[in-house]
């Protein structure tokens, strides 16, 4: 079931557009197919507003301890010996893929997101980008799973690229081995809200990036909870004004956002209205205090394993 309300745009602008800066994007990776998919829209990032990226391999004692087999202390430091001189080759073909993009490169050893913290805190890190596979336990080892370390304390907006996103499908063509071109396309872009206070500015990221990209922007809230909904008439309305006045009456936008109040699982109704619009992007917000999410984690998680596209998870 769902409500939507919109307007046809003017394309007019009604405002200077913000300036947005992204002067240094973190990417890490552990290089495996589910970072190689994130690594596009870091370059990409990195090209359309002329960042710096600083490319990380954390080598973790526990995976160590897992990939080889050792017992001792002594053979754990010979083993990573042989393992960062591979992440160091490993670093400089992807550095070789960097042609234009000014860049930094780090392996280091120790606990992931420690390591991805203190790098992004000495580097000024606008930005986050991360790979996904969505799986739990065991493979909270591997950087996919580690992405909720990363979404929970990170205090820059974090880009997750899940495991049903493809670089090559949601980027324009470029050829293996080579940069994805330097035109970043953002058409639509999904916000989707529960009218916490962290909601508020991750709308104002999803309004600047709508006019920076002369995007497409719908405003989305999904209750859950609509037992006896012909009797709510008036929240439903005061819902709907709340998500309209989240924008600007002066927002440069090319188009009037499209206003949508879905009913059902949050997580499913957000993957779904990705789909459906063909979405480049997805906004939710967070809270840095407690480092939950303004939905809950378990939604997030799922969002994130089953979106089609990017989300940008950004902070209070």
């Amino acid at each position: 079931m769902t409500v939507v309300e919109s307007k046809q745009g003017t394309g007019e602008s009604k405002r200077e557009r913000p300036a947005i800066s992204v002067k240094n994007v973190l990417y890490a990776t552990d290089f495996s197919s589910t970072a190689e998919a994130a690594f596009p829209y870091a370059t990409a990032i990195c090209r359309r507003f002329g960042s710096t990226l600083h490319v990380v391999h954390v080598i973790s004692d526990a995976n160590l301890l897992l990939t080889t087999g050792c017992t001792d202390c002594v053979s754990v430091n010979m083993a990573y010996e042989d393992v960062a001189a591979d992440a160091q080759e490993k670093i400089k073909r992807i550095a070789s893929r960097l042609r234009g993009i000014p860049h930094r490169s780090y392996v280091r050893r120790g606990q992931i997101w420690p390591n991805l913290r203190g790098i992004a805190t000495e580097g000024g890190i606008d930005l986050l980008v991360v790979g996904s596979h969505g799986r739990t336990g065991l493979g909270k080892l591997l950087l996919g799973s580690v992405a909720e370390d990363v979404l929970r304390h990170a205090s820059c907006p974090v880009l997750t690229v899940g495991p049903r996103v493809s670089g090559r499908a949601k980027l324009p063509e470029f050829d293996d081995g080579e940069l994805a071109p330097p035109d970043l396309e953002l058409r639509e872009i999904i916000y989707a809200t529960s009218f916490t206070p962290a909601s508020l500015a991750a709308a104002q990221v999803a309004i600047e990036l709508a006019e920076e990209f002369d995007s497409r922007l719908t405003l989305l809230h999904v209750r859950e909870d609509y037992a006896n909904l012909e009797d709510r008439a008036r929240p439903i309305d005061d819902e709907k004004e709340q998500l309209r006045a989240m924008v600007p009456k002066d927002a440069a936008l090319a188009y009037a956002p499209e206003v949508v109040m879905e009913f059902g699982s949050a997580w499913r109704c957000i993957v779904n209205k990705a789909a459906e619009e063909e979405a480049d992007l997805i906004v939710l917000g967070a809270h840095r205090a407690a480092g939950t999410t303004h939905v809950p984690w378990s939604t997030v998680h799922q969002v994130v394993a089953h979106a089609s596209c990017p989300v940008l998870t950004v902070r209070e």
